[in-house]
C-alpha cells in the first residue's frame, strides 16, 4: 500500500527540514512506499525551496490549512493519506506501522497518540489529556498526525472549507463510516503555541473555542476569536 504524506505549510523554514526527516527513514525499508507532497500556502521564507529537493511534489494552494490538504489529497496517489503538520514529527517505524495495516482489517481512519515538546512539565499532561479525550470521544487533532484512506476522505468530501476545527470536523464525518484507529505510537508536535500564548491561556482558550463550536458558533467566527 502506497502511503501518501500531505505536509501544509506557511513560513515553517525553521522547522520543516526536521519534519521532512522523520519520515525519509521509512523510504529505506521494504515493503513501504512512501511519497512526500509538500503544500505551500504562500511563504515568504523560502520554506518550498527548502523543502523540494526531499519531497515528491511541492505544489501550491490557497492559503488555509484545510484547502492546502485537499490540494495535496487530490495530488496524492496513495491509498493511504497521512495529513502530518509541519511543526510534527513521526516516529520511527510509522509509516511500516502503517503500511502494514493493508494486511489488516484496514481501518478506514485513525491517528498517532501524541507528544508535546517543550519545558513546561504540564505540557505532558496537556498531552495525556489530549490522547485520552479523543479515546472517549472518537475525535482526532491535527496535531495527532490524521490518516485516512483516500475511499474514505472523499465519501466524506475531504476537509471541510472552513478556517478552524476542520480537524474536528472531518473527524465527527468519518466517525459516521467508522471509529478511528488510534495509534499507541506517539508524534511530537511543537509546544510553541503553549509556550507563546501562555499555556494555561491556551487550554482555556481551546476548550472554550471546542465548547463553543459543538454548541454552534461558525468557525469563522472562531477563527477571528483564536487570532
Amino acid at each position: 500500500m502506497r502511503v501518501s504524506v500531505i505536509v501544509p505549510v506557511l513560513d515553517e523554514a525553521a522547522s520543516i527540514l526536521r519534519t521532512l526527516a522523520s519520515v525519509r527513514p521509512a523510504r529505506g525499508q521494504d515493503h513501504v512506499d512512501v511519497e512526500i507532497i509538500l503544500v505551500d500556502g504562500g511563504s515568504s521564507d523560502g520554506t518550498a525551496g527548502l523543502a523540494t529537493p526531499h519531497c515528491d511534489q511541492v505544489i501550491h494552494a490557497v492559503r488555509g490549512r484545510a484547502n492546502q490538504m485537499n490540494a495535496g489529497a487530490k495530488a496524492a496517489s496513495g491509498e493511504l493519506l497521512l495529513f502530518l503538520h509541519a511543526d510534527t514529527l513521526l516516529p520511527g517505524g510509522a509509516i511500516a506501522r502503517l503500511a502494514a495495516l493493508a494486511g489488516e482489517a484496514a481501518p478506514a481512519w485513525g491517528r498517532f497518540d501524541v507528544q508535546i515538546d517543550g519545558a513546561h512539565p504540564m505540557l505532558r499532561v496537556v498531552a495525556a489529556l489530549m490522547n485520552l479525550r479523543s479515546r472517549l470521544t472518537g475525535i482526532a487533532t491535527g496535531d495527532q498526525a490524521i490518516f485516512v484512506t483516500r475511499t474514505a476522505f472523499l465519501a466524506v468530501g475531504g476537509f471541510p472549507q472552513q478556517p478552524l476545527m476542520e480537524d474536528i470536523e472531518i473527524s465527527r464525518r468519518l466517525k459516521r463510516i467508522a471509529p478511528p484507529l488510534c495509534l499507541r505510537e506517539q508524534v511530537r508536535t511543537s509546544g510553541r503555541r503553549w509556550e507563546t500564548r501562555g499555556l494555561w491561556r491556551t487550554i482555556a482558550l481551546m476548550w472554550t473555542l471546542r465548547l463553543r463550536y459543538w454548541l454552534g458558533t461558525p468557525a469563522e467566527r472562531l477563527a477571528r476569536i483564536y487570532r
